[in-house]
């Protein structure tokens, strides 16, 4: 019976999506996947489809004006807080639905029908459960999960048609719409402010049999009111425009600092104690980001399927479905606002790494509705970037902040990451791409002008609309200069977002402009690092041949370290790297006009970032009594991998730690003896040393290590290090490495081969290094350098 069915609606929910603490995983439809589990994954989604038996129990109970509890508790902050406060929200999702407790505590409910019931649940699972360690292993695209959102917006948003009715089983065919949506209530009013609509609804209470019209599209409402409070809700306007204050900021620096130092006490701490809070509470996964960016390419498909406007002002107003009215105010009325704090949230606190791919892509996807428009445009051969259309000026000036705010926030972020790494590279490639579509920058310029333009209209009269945060277009028309129209638009789009007393910084303004060309010598510094370390590679590769396997050389004692991390990435990634940034530079300079004489400038700069040996120069410092000393700037470089030291070994080399390539035992054995020997045989080795004869040449060059007295600073250390001199010396330590030890028994296990025993084997091996060292003592001698 449907009695039955109502009791176990709820347990059946949860037992689908989980529960909201967390702690029942459900179905996990995050993790089900066709390649992992294709029966569980095909039974989900039919069971759980838009035409499928669970909707169809939905609709059942529907019908039955049946109300389930959700609790408040559960909800997004700026709505749990304001319901607490017994405030109603904006937004019209919760009116007539909250349930205070009669013994007056703050455990509300919502009393919500059973489509949004089941809505809610199927949203908030996506942030309730992503603690669960399989996600970490799991395509979000290719998962259950993501392919319902996708068909719930298909079905309730669609781009063609209308939306399906729902099955009935009432004998009339009507199951009757929510009790929020009224017929007096037309969805011209969106435009106007969230209140007056509240005021409406509150006015009208609609009858049990809805007209078609509402019916129509009062699930379409409801779904998306529940995906945008649920996914991007979680900082209200007014906490927004609060933390952009600088003296709020420091103040939530001062509080910060009094809970790191545990002073309890402090005043700030209760006036702050929320902005602290929001901003260290919510902390989007990258599934929740891929989804967010689901939706909002959908809605930019759904709203550019509107139906071309008739000429005439009074057909449109008879003709116009509520479907057709829905596309026109979905993204501004719906979206918009929620959605900027989102991406201004996630550009200010997501982690510098290339995880950042994702908010990336879900912004350029919003900054681009043109790629959703059904027009297709010509496939050309050449592949020629398209120009972005005029039509598309009253989108980039409504939006102006998404564009502009925005990309000076992603400099902000591009200035500090590695674009070494082909990763980072590519987001900057992506957003220079993006920006440079013909046409787009001259319109962002065009919607900054109008911005910046001086008020024509009457200035008390426009200071009191600016103060109207959300309102839109019904108000505009009766403003006759159409320039001033546009201009109003695109300040109260600012001011809306970012209150009053916002400081605009011009995308196209010196300051900037100047960050942009500060990416620009990172980008060529980036680009002399990669092809250093390409360079560096290819010489690698190219000494290893058979021989080199087998030769011992001081490279492998001296402890240097001249790797990078894409050594272990790749020829073909950091060729990848260098074209990401090449073309990423080739746009900047379109969208910004760069000066190409500035530019040659910078990279000629770049390029002679080198020393005589082909390395690359030391991060900048400063010389004093104590050594090298790093600036900020050398901090800079080292940290995003521009400029490095070479760090080496430069104590005793008797002494370095042992190595892999080491036999242990035969270390410490063969250190023990050649230190007997040089204590024995000291005076005896200074006096030869000291020498000017061939003998004295000779001993010069097995018993004292030329590289010591050559050694570079390459390093910050103490100027008296570089100057110690170890003297001569005996040090067998090169016989304890493997290398060394395999090559004499190849060389003894050959010489067995040919008859010739041990003995007779190691004579020839001594003449023949001792032949290899009177050529080299001759060429070191000629070679060296004169010393003073």
């Amino acid at each position: 019976s449907r009695k039955d069915l109502h009791d176990i609606f709820p347990w059946l929910v949860e037992s689908i999506f989980g529960s909201l603490d967390g702690i029942i995983v459900g179905w996990n439809l995050r993790c089900l996947q066709r390649r992992t589990n294709p029966t569980e994954y095909s039974v989900a989604l039919d069971f759980l489809d838009p035409s499928g038996p669970m909707m169809k129990l939905v609709y059942k109970l529907q019908a039955e004006e049946y109300r389930y509890e959700f609790p408040v508790s559960y909800l997004p902050g700026p709505v749990k807080a304001s319901i607490q406060e017994q405030v109603l929200p904006d937004c019209s999702l919760y009116h007539n639905k909250v349930q205070f407790p009669s013994s007056g505590g703050l455990c509300s409910n919502l009393a919500l029908n059973p489509f949004e019931y089941y809505m809610f649940y199927f949203a908030i699972s996506l942030i309730t459960q992503k603690n669960s360690p399989a996600t970490h292993h799991v395509s979000p695209s290719n998962s259950a999960y993501f392919i319902l959102v996708d068909t719930y917006l298909k079905c309730f948003l669609p781009t063609e048609g209308s939306v399906l009715p729902p099955p009935s089983s009432n004998p009339g065919g009507v199951i009757p719409s929510p009790t929020p949506r009224s017929p007096a209530v037309p969805f011209s009013s969106y435009g106007m402010h969230h209140s007056s609509l509240l005021k409406r609804h509150i006015a009208h209470q609609p009858s049990v049999n809805a007209d078609p019209a509402s019916q129509e599209i009062w699930r379409s409402e409801t779904l998306l009111q529940i995906f945008v409070e649920m996914w991007l809700h979680h900082y209200s306007l007014e906490m927004y425009q609060k933390m952009q204050s600088p003296h709020v900021k420091l103040e939530v620096l001062h509080y910060r600092l009094s809970i790191s130092s545990k002073h309890h006490g402090s005043p700030a701490q209760s006036s702050y104690q929320a902005l602290h809070a929001y901003q260290e509470a919510f902390k989007p996964t990258e599934e929740h980001v891929l989804v967010v960016r689901l939706l909002v390419k959908h809605l930019h498909a759904f709203s550019n399927s509107l139906k071309p406007e008739p000429l005439s002002p009074s057909a449109h107003s008879h003709t116009a479905s509520p479907l057709e009215e829905f596309k026109r105010v979905v993204i501004p009325r719906f979206v918009r606002e929620k959605l900027y704090i989102f991406l201004q949230h996630c550009f200010g606190h997501w982690p510098l790494d290339a995880s950042f791919r994702a908010v990336l892509e879900m912004w350029l996807s919003y900054l681009q509705p043109w790629r959703y428009a059904p027009e297709k445009p010509p496939q050309s051969a050449e592949s020629v970037p398209r120009s972005v259309s005029d039509k598309w000026a009253a989108f980039i000036q409504e939006n102006l902040l998404m564009y502009t705010k925005l990309f000076v926030g992603f400099l902000n972020r591009a200035l500090r990451t590695d674009l070494v790494s082909p990763k980072n590279a590519l987001m900057v490639f992506r957003v220079a791409k993006v920006f440079a579509q013909p046409n787009l920058a001259e319109m962002i310029l065009k919607g900054e002008q109008l911005f910046l333009e001086p008020e024509l209209v009457i200035p008390h009269r426009q200071h009191r609309l600016f103060m109207t945060p959300r309102l839109g277009g019904s108000f505009l028309s009766s403003w006759p200069p159409t320039i001033t129209d546009a201009s109003f638009k695109v300040k109260s789009h600012v001011y809306s977002l970012e209150g009053q007393d916002f400081q605009y910084k011009q995308m196209f303004g010196t300051e900037v402009r100047n960050l942009v060309l500060k990416l620009a010598q990172i980008i060529c510094q980036a680009q002399q690092t990669a092809k250093s370390i390409s360079d560096h590679s290819a010489e690698t590769t190219a000494s290893r041949s058979f021989f080199s396997w087998f030769r011992f050389t001081p490279s492998e004692m001296n402890g240097s370290f001249t790797g990078n991390d894409l050594d272990e990435i790749g020829q073909d990634s950091i060729k990848k790297t260098d074209e990401y940034l090449e073309k990423a530079l080739e746009y900047l300079c379109q969208i910004f006009k760069l000066n190409e004489a500035q530019l040659t400038q910078m990279m000629m700069k770049c390029g002679t970032a080198r020393d005589e040996n082909g390395k690359k120069q030391l991060p900048d410092c400063i010389e004093s009594e104590h050594g090298l000393i790093l600036t900020p700037r050398g901090r800079y470089q080292i940290i995003n991998g521009l400029c490095r030291f070479e760090v080496q070994y430069q104590g005793d080399p008797d002494l370095q730690p042992i190595r892999s390539y080491e036999n242990a035992t035969l270390v410490r054995l063969l250190f023990r003896l050649s230190s007997v020997l040089n204590e024995r045989f000291a005076d005896q080795m200074d006096a030869l040393c000291s020498r000017e004869d061939f003998a004295g040449r000779f001993c010069r060059y097995h018993l004292t290590d030329p590289h010591l007295r050559q050694k570079i600073r390459n390093s910050p250390v103490l100027r008296d290090r570089t100057r110690q001199n170890w003297g001569p010396r005996i040090s067998l330590r090169f016989l304890a490495s493997y290398r060394i030890l395999m090559s004499l028994m190849i060389i003894y296990f050959t010489a067995s081969c040919f008859s010739i025993g041990p003995v007779g084997c190691t004579f020839i091996i001594l003449i023949g290094y001792f032949l290899y060292a009177v050529v080299m003592t001759f060429i070191s001698e000629k070679w060296k350098p004169h010393e003073h």
